[in-house]
């Protein structure tokens, strides 16, 4: 293609990247009970088209007694600027090979983590570059990753490490919540920092978290609010407890060991109401909240304007579900409740007697189309603007190396393709490594997946059915696939681990090369079909 035209295609979609707010991600959580093949599953959307997307693998290494081990700001949006040394801790004997994205998301040993940002009362707000702390936590995953063989382990190394350096916020001020995976446990791990006052000689510590086990046969949803409640510190199965968890708030007036209510941890750390976005009354969080729910128990009653905070901290799930299920709740742009923007009167027009819905209605409208129409804005679970997402399979009685299948996707989920990538795999495609914001370029998949969703979004009312019938099947031979791969893959593992790992790149390879190739073919196909030549 000439330069010409590679400027003018990146021209049409650059835009996507300046319109508006991310406001943020969404987590979907399930114990082995909860799911139809009995693995735990996480996911996560990094909703906000400048998170780094380029997925690395970073190998593991042997390291010297006394090496030390970097501590970085801006990891999240590395590929639109460098990121930045802050500190350094002392590193340990062995670190394991992880994968690299804004928020790291596996290791080699199975352990998935997903993001998503919450608020947190003004008092605890920190900031660079005046603050002390230097743990944020993209940094903090990295460091969960490299050193933890288990969920427990990531969690422990995590806390620890942000209670001695302080926990340093990178998403505005807010808190964060992770969603930590292995083959057998889920938890949702909650970290807040101490307000900018900390100091690393004050002897105090510098984060205040908990983790919760999500019950086996119960589901999570984490759409930007804490969702951990009342805390047992005595049951160790179910909780893992900073120290000093409760006495911030002690210490700050807002709860009274003295008198007769509970620790709610979710009231003692988090904004409660206002205009804050972050708030638990936040009508953003709210919609998520209640779309999800409504999907995993049908027959309950699901109040669309009920107060966050009355939601139960897991839901059983009416049927079980499966990794495939998880995507479409990602994909979700709310179908069915009062939050779909897809069915917004605004986009109905007469034609003849009858009224019909344009073919330029979309689930996605950007600000000016919003602007011109009419249309209150909804957050829905799926967004244009996310960089990408994944749905993580964590699976028992299969040898390490394949232990976790990490189902991956670039820009809005609702218009991608969900790749499989084995926890032992030691490579990805260069394409997927590849990206630069500001330079359109058919080298780099994720312009190829930000192209369709822009393309298919301009008439998403006859595009999609393009793209599905495209990428329904491609997902389905992937899914149709992975039993003759895990049983090849134990084959060769027993004769090498090497060759298992070998065998499970090439696959993810494969598989990468596939879509890369589908998917500028339907790009192309979307040009043709639907240039403004042909609709005039």
């Amino acid at each position: 293609m000439r330069k010409s035209a590679i400027r003018f295609v990146g021209a049409l979609v650059i835009s996507v990247f300046m319109v508006g707010p991310s406001l943020c991600c969404t987590d979907i959580v399930a114990g082995k009970d909860a799911t139809v093949d009995g693995s735990v599953i996480t996911s996560h959307t990094a909703d906000g088209a400048f998170y780094d997307a380029r997925v690395r693998v970073i190998p593991g290494r042997t390291h010297e007694k006394g090496e030390t081990a970097s501590v970085f700001w801006n990891i999240t949006n590395e590929e639109y600027g460098p990121a930045v040394k802050i500190g350094e801790i002392p590193q340990v004997e062995k670190t394991y090979s992880y994968f690299h994205v804004g928020y790291p998301f596996m290791n080699e040993h199975g352990v998935a983590i997903g993001e998503t940002t919450i608020g947190q009362k003004e008092e605890l707000k920190t900031f660079r570059p005046d603050a002390r702390a230097i743990m944020t936590v993209e940094q903090l995953e990295v460091f969960g990753l490299q050193r933890g063989k288990t969920a427990r382990e990531a969690i422990k190394v995590m806390g620890d490490l942000a209670e001695k350096y302080g926990f340093l916020p990178s998403c505005g001020s807010e808190g964060e919540c992770l969603s930590v995976t292995d083959s057998e446990e889920a938890w949702i791990f909650e970290l807040r920092s101490t307000g900018m006052m900390w100091t690393p000689e004050s002897g105090k510590p510098g984060a205040i978290w908990v983790a919760q086990r999500v019950p086996d046969d119960m589901v999570v949803v984490v759409p930007n609010m804490s969702r951990i409640q009342e805390i047992d510190p005595d049951d160790k199965d179910n909780f893992m407890v900073a120290e000093g968890y409760r006495q911030f708030a002690i210490d700050m007036g807002w709860y009274d060991p003295e008198g007769n209510e509970p620790f709610i941890w979710q009231r003692a750390y988090s904004p409660l109401t206002g205009n804050d976005d972050w708030a638990l009354s936040s009508m953003w969080v709210r919609n998520r909240l209640h779309t999800i729910h409504k999907i995993l128990a049908p027959s309950q009653e699901w109040d669309p304007n009920a107060e966050t905070m009355s939601y139960p901290f897991a839901v059983k799930p009416e049927k079980k579900i499966s990794v495939a299920d998880v995507m479409e709740m990602l994909r979700s742009h709310m179908t069915g409740t009062p939050f779909d923007m897809y069915e917004d009167g605004a986009w109905y027009v007469r034609d003849g007697e009858k009224c019909v819905k344009s073919p330029l209605a979309t689930p996605f409208p950007n600000r000016d189309v919003r602007r011109l129409l009419g249309i209150d804005y909804n957050r829905p679970v799926s967004k244009w603007d996310c960089a990408y997402s994944f749905v993580s399979q964590a699976r028992r009685d299969v040898p390490d190396v394949m232990r976790t299948i990490l189902w991956f996707g670039y820009d809005n989920p609702h218009t991608s393709c969900y790749v499989p990538i084995y926890n032992g795999v030691t490579d990805t495609k260069e394409s997927w490594r590849t990206f630069d914001r500001e330079q359109f370029s058919l080298e780099s998949v994720q312009w190829g997946f930000i192209l369709s969703d822009e393309l298919v979004n301009h008439r998403y009312g006859d595009a999609m059915a393009d793209l599905r019938a495209v990428r329904d099947p491609m997902e389905k031979g992937f899914f149709d696939r992975i039993a003759e791969v895990d049983a090849e893959a134990v084959k060769l593992y027993k004769e090498s681990p090497e060759k298992a790992r070998k065998y499970l790149t090439d696959f993810t390879l494969e598989c990468m090369d596939q879509v890369e190739r589908t998917w500028w073919g339907l790009n192309w196909n979307l040009i043709t079909k639907y240039n403004n030549n042909k609709f005039h």
